[in-house]
């Protein structure tokens, strides 16, 4: 949506060369985020160590700073995580260490240490698979996300944050509850990056004969007064009703409902439902709604 929303913007100066190499460098960013996020977690986790070394290390330590409890630190799924080989190399081709702001990891350490959830942890007096995946996912799910200063620390660092923050916490809550299953070379399955880049390319190839079905749609609307975001988020709509067989038409129309009330104005989700309704209803009538016919045979992608 947002690289058709971009390329809509561009078609007549062809800023965008390669749309599919595009759409690959969003999915990386997406996976860069994602190596971060799970990365900070994990370097909370850890920091249990490095604090017990400072204070123990301090001119007169405290008994408090000689006993500081490094529990955490022997997490076993912390160390599922860590030696899991797709996330080491993941980590190498991200370097997500010179991203580390410590003031930032030592501020959710802090506030950590400070609750009631992680005192009852270190009180254990076994390890237990639960409790050990409980504690990460309160670190991220209570700590990490909820906190204004991490929030904005990713902010700074990754622009897509805001659009990515949803399936971001999906995603970390889903290899929290299966790490082994993680492969970070292969964000997406192949059967979903070729959806994905046939979604672009044919709304893109086909814009103009979407634009045909859509406009008459329109009625009083004049079509240049349309939102832009509206205008591409009904020729995708629309796509998936000529092209991709596989998917029910009433998925199509609450798939974009949605993106339309969450990306766009406050009347888009209705407005965008009537059209696609109505088109969708002309197109049954007619017996036009044949996506093999539709189909683009020889688009190369």
């Amino acid at each position: 949506m947002q690289l058709l929303y971009m390329m809509d913007a561009a078609v007549e100066d062809n800023a965008i060369k390669n749309p599919v190499n595009e759409l690959q460098k969003s999915f990386d960013k997406t996976k860069e985020l994602l190596v971060y996020i799970i990365y900070f977690l994990t370097e909370v986790a850890r920091y249990a160590e490095t604090d017990a070394r400072v204070k123990a290390n301090k001119h007169l330590p405290s008994a408090n700073d000689l006993n500081v409890n490094t529990k955490l630190s022997g997490n076993s799924l912390l160390w599922q995580i860590v030696e899991l080989p797709t996330f080491i190399k993941a980590l190498e081709e991200v370097n997500p260490k010179h991203l580390l702001e410590e003031n930032v990891l030592k501020r959710i350490y802090n506030q950590l240490v400070e609750s009631d959830t992680y005192k009852a942890y270190i009180l254990a007096q076994h390890r237990d698979k639960q409790n050990e995946k409980d504690i990460l996912r309160f670190i991220f799910s209570d700590l990490m996300l909820p906190d204004d200063v991490f929030t904005s620390h990713i902010e700074e660092l990754f622009n897509n944050w805001d659009d990515d923050c949803e399936m971001i916490e999906q995603l970390v809550n889903g290899f929290l509850s299966k790490p082994a299953s993680a492969n970070f070379q292969q964000m997406l399955s192949d059967d979903k990056w070729q959806f994905a880049k046939t979604l672009l390319i044919s709304t893109f190839n086909k814009r103009q004969h979407l634009l045909d079905i859509i406009k008459p749609k329109l009625n009083n609307w004049d079509a240049e007064r349309i939102a832009t975001l509206d205008m591409v988020l009904m020729q995708m709509g629309l796509c998936e009703f000529l092209y991709f067989e596989t998917i029910p038409t009433k998925v199509t129309i609450n798939e974009y409902i949605d993106l339309a009330k969450a990306y766009s104005t406050a009347q888009s989700g209705q407005f965008i439902n009537g059209i696609l309704d109505n088109i969708h209803k002309e197109l049954v009538a007619d017996d036009k709604l044949n996506k093999i016919d539709y189909k683009q045979k020889n688009n190369k992608l």
